[in-house]
């Protein structure tokens, strides 16, 4: 029992009220201001049968109860993990900035005892910060990325020809090979490791009037206001950058075979568009060497027409430097499939099947797609790495070639004097 219920016990039936003396009500129940507990005076007693008089109020009886506890924040909304931001795959933002808004100038004149002409001593206002896109590699889709940002505001100048401070410059996380458009133009391709771009500026500080000061105007009074910082809408375009690209039809296996080489995670299952977003994994060599190698979502006939998954991951190929075709033995025609992939690719965009690849021939742990192996490489006219991602049959072979496609790859990005990309 609380200590605020001590004294309080059981009530007679109704009707005992009348049977108690007048004068024992005459006993009185202080609150004690700023302790917010209730006390019996010191004249009377509460025995047992005593009731509490009408006026006292049951709020501030609760009050003491509640006395010695702790005061209970307001619950905010919780940030969801990089990891919950994997679920929910986003490749595409509109977004709008603003820079941060000037400072202000000041207008006043130097005060000081015995110096009765100081003259003009207001100081100019800061500038607003800018709103920069920065590439943070931990970060892997545009769900962070908000519809609105706004810049910190400058401060106002002050007297003594003080400054005000500049606003902070705001940062925006966005993954790896994000393309910045306004309108139709595209005005950034962040496509390495720490680019950054500005995409709103600042607004300028205004003046105060001791920038004013003249020889004709030994006095001013002119203080100017700080500018708004710049404003755009932008647009934000995903495209997964990876070293190679896994392309193929739905339930071809590439998911598979992306767990069987790499630490990535996704999806298996043996319904069709199990992969509804690209993963990139990291394949490691005895050397350091790092390749990222991307599952892009299965491709239909007439994916350049936007049908199944459509175009929507279809850009995401555009950044892989070579590509690995992965067909399933296990249907009737798997050379059908290589043709089909490099003409949806071609329609998309000239040139992209015609990037350095190679033939990964999956399933071969089945005895009927073991047996369309040698069919498959005499009508493609070149040797196709026949593996099982289920089993881990022959993934030697392809961890070989994938290494040699990407020194191809340093090679010739050195030749033309460009960094390559690490990982």
């Amino acid at each position: 029992m609380g200590p605020c219920f001590a004294a309080l016990l059981w009530l007679h039936p109704v009707g005992l009220g009348a049977m108690i003396p007048s004068r024992l009500f005459s006993a009185r129940l202080r609150l004690l201001e700023g302790m917010g507990r209730w006390t019996p005076s010191t004249q009377a007693v509460l025995g047992p049968g005593w009731l509490l008089p009408q006026h006292a109020s049951p709020r501030l009886l609760s009050v003491s109860c509640a006395d010695g506890a702790k005061h209970q924040e307001p619950r905010r909304k919780k940030l969801l993990s990089e990891k919950q931001l994997k679920r929910h795959f986003v490749d595409h933002r509109r977004v709008l900035v603003r820079g941060g808004r000037g400072g202000d100038g000041v207008s006043c004149f130097h005060s000081e005892p015995r110096k009765e002409f100081g003259g003009p001593d207001g100081g100019d206002g800061g500038n607003g910060g800018h709103v920069i896109l920065r590439v943070d590699q931990q970060v892997k889709s545009l769900a962070s990325v908000l519809s609105r940002y706004q810049g910190f505001d400058g401060e106002d100048g002050g007297r003594k020809n003080c400054f005000g401070r500049n606003g902070a410059l705001l940062y925006i996380r966005v993954p790896l090979g994000t393309l910045v458009k306004e309108g139709h133009e595209v005005v950034a391709d962040l496509s390495h490791p720490g680019d950054e771009y500005v995409a709103a500026l600042g607004g300028a500080g205004g003046k105060g009037n001791r920038f004013f000061l003249a020889n004709d105007n030994r006095a001013p009074v002119t203080c100017t206001p700080g500018q708004p910082g710049q404003e755009r809408v932008l647009f934000l375009e995903l495209k997964t950058v990876a070293h190679a690209g896994m392309v193929g039809f739905p339930n071809a296996g590439k998911s598979s075979l992306l767990r069987a080489i790499s630490n990535a995670k996704p999806t298996v299952a043996s319904y069709p568009f199990t992969t509804l977003n690209p993963h990139v994994g990291i394949v490691h060599y005895e050397d350091h060497q790092q390749i990222a190698v991307a599952d892009i979502p299965g491709l239909v006939r007439g994916a350049h027409r936007n049908r199944g998954l459509g175009c929507a991951f279809l850009r995401h190929v555009e950044r892989c430097r070579f590509l690995l075709f992965v067909v399933d033995l296990s249907v009737p025609e798997p050379w059908t499939q290589v043709e089909d992939l490099k003409y949806e690719l071609e329609k998309y965009e000239e040139g992209l099947s015609a990037r350095p690849h190679a033939i990964v021939a999956n399933k071969v742990d089945l005895p009927e797609a073991r047996a369309r192996l040698p069919r498959l490489q005499a009508r493609l006219g070149q040797k196709a790495i026949a593996l099982s991602a289920a089993t881990g049959e022959n993934l030697e072979e392809l961890l070989l070639r994938l290494k040699d496609l990407h020194e191809e790859h340093v090679a010739n990005e050195l030749a033309r004097g460009r960094q390559p990309l690490r990982w």
